[in-house]
């Protein structure tokens, strides 16, 4: 017989990423920086891509995620 999951219960919260050169790139130094001061990362969800631009040119991605973590019990 299949194991019951307990009750878990999640927050959600908005981190920014950046990088010079790709959204992908953006999301994965959101994710690796986040994971430095948060456990049990679970979902990373993203919410809004957008670029910087200076002088005509695109300089920077920035990838918007909403990350998601288990609080312990």
């Amino acid at each position: 017989m299949a194991k019951r999951s307990k009750d878990a219960v999640y927050r959600v919260i908005d981190v920014v990423g950046t990088s010079p050169t790709s959204w992908e790139e953006a999301a994965r130094s959101a994710v690796k920086t986040a994971s430095k001061s948060l456990r049990d990362l679970r979902i990373a969800e993203v919410v809004k891509l957008d670029v910087r631009v200076d002088n005509g040119k695109v300089t920077a991605f920035r990838t918007r995620l909403a990350l998601s973590f288990k609080y312990e019990d």
